[in-house]
């Protein structure tokens, strides 16, 4: 069997020149692994895929001759190397040294000097090339330039604070009690957590912990998911007898906590059957239910019955860049282009499911994504393209001012970036 360091280098160079997901990585990775090397794999993946633009800048300089294109798994040995002297407390001869071996274990014994001299280099003078790191944010280029656009005095914060890893959040299911008497509960267990500052249902834990683990978990008393997506049903806010359409389902936090929040009749669509499947587990474990329905949302004439909603969530497909911390990988597979292309997806869902809701029905459309492209400017273009559309006041606070909307940013210990759009349709 592969060493772990090994099979982290593989993951990486999977993720940077093959294009695949973390998701799609790992989980076959872990279920070769003793459960008890699980988290040092993640460490290692997760951290090198996070600062890979800083650590690729970091072996062009330590590495004078660059490596051939067919010894890129070499680069990524590097980048593993060079992560753990960096961000990891490891002991540093252990580091080097079994990076080092993989090198033999990969059969690439000729580079066993290359690979122990820049590591032994990088631990010499890693003080002075930290401190001249120009791409200290760990971000790639395209998106560097977006951000600094956007949002010019909150930049560098967002870069920091989407380098770091986000806090373990719960939303309580109200069905099986409040949220205090959960966190008793949880506290009576030894597990120091609070209670989120605008989910009326969010709970940050202190320090991640097993699912299965939780008070009530597997019952349906508790779900993971951020403060920032526990909003959107939040500020949907469906009531009983309604019927509700979840437009983009998967993988069915947000379609749970619609169900938890109210009796309603609720319709939940995803493109892909692989990931309803998501769906389906996520409301068995709830004990709840849904029509489910594999189809293009934006393809109306595919799947709706012509009967109106009055209500509608739009958790529309998005560059994710309010979620690098949780997804480190968008950074790598995201390209400038697919914002452009996300956006015309964007725009013909609300365009062709605005015709689905009710006279006096209401449609919130939210993204976890940055980028005014996606968020502000989308529905400023639809509210100047559709005189029955009114903007709806929310009762939240954004991070910076949006001419529509609220926009959060990640915040280090706190919710995950996200767009908020609550329309109103004229009866």
């Amino acid at each position: 069997m592969k060493s772990i360091r090994y099979i982290a280098a593989d993951i990486l160079l999977n993720v940077v020149d093959n294009g695949r997901s973390l998701s799609h990585e790992l989980p076959a990775a872990l279920a070769e692994l003793d459960p008890e090397q699980h988290a040092f794999l993640q460490q290692l993946v997760y951290g090198s895929v996070r600062y890979y633009f800083a650590l690729d800048e970091l072996i062009n300089q330590l590495v004078e001759d660059p490596l051939r294109d067919k010894e890129r798994l070499l680069h990524m040995v590097l980048a593993i190397g060079i992560y753990q002297l960096w961000q990891l407390q490891v002991a540093e001869y252990a580091a080097i040294n079994e990076t080092v071996a993989v090198t033999v274990e990969a059969d690439r014994q000729w580079a066993t000097g290359l690979v122990n001299g820049t590591l032994r280099r990088f631990q010499r003078e890693r003080g002075a090339m930290l401190a001249d790191l120009r791409r200290a944010e760990a971000m790639p280029g395209w998106l560097n330039k977006r951000l600094r656009q956007a949002w010019p005095e909150q930049y560098h914060q967002i870069c920091a604070d989407s380098n770091q890893l986000g806090p373990m959040t719960l939303r309580v299911n109200q069905r099986h009690g409040t949220r205090d008497a959960w966190l008793a509960q949880a506290n009576e267990q030894g597990f120091e957590a609070h209670a989120c500052a605008h989910s009326e249902v969010g709970v940050t834990l202190a320090a991640p912990a097993p699912v299965l683990a939780l008070p009530g978990f597997s019952a349906g008393a508790v779900s993971v998911q951020d403060e920032a997506a526990q909003l959107c049903a939040q500020l949907l806010n469906v009531t009983d007898g309604e019927r509700v359409l979840d437009a983009c389902a998967a993988p069915g936090g947000k379609t749970g906590h619609l169900l938890e929040s109210a009796s309603i009749q609720l319709t939940a669509l995803d493109v892909d059957p692989k990931r309803l499947d998501r769906v389906a587990e996520n409301l068995e474990r709830l004990q709840l239910s849904a029509q489910l329905t594999a189809a293009d949302a934006g393809d109306v004439s595919s799947w709706w019955d012509g009967e109106p909603f009055d209500a509608i969530l739009v958790d529309a497909p998005c560059s994710g860049t309010g979620v690098i911390r949780r997804h480190p990988d968008i950074k790598l597979l995201r390209k400038n282009t697919d914002i452009k292309a996300l956006g015309l997806v964007q725009k013909n869902l609300l365009t062709q499911l605005w015709g689905t809701l009710k006279p006096g029905g209401r449609l919130l459309y939210a993204t976890c994504s940055i980028l005014p492209d996606e968020n502000s400017q989308q529905i400023s273009a639809f509210l100047a393209a559709h005189a029955d559309a009114a903007l709806v006041e929310l009762p939240l606070t954004g991070d910076v001012p949006t001419p529509t909307g609220v926009q959060w940013l990640p915040q280090a210990g706190g919710h995950d970036g996200f767009f908020y759009a609550l329309l109103h349709k004229a009866r």
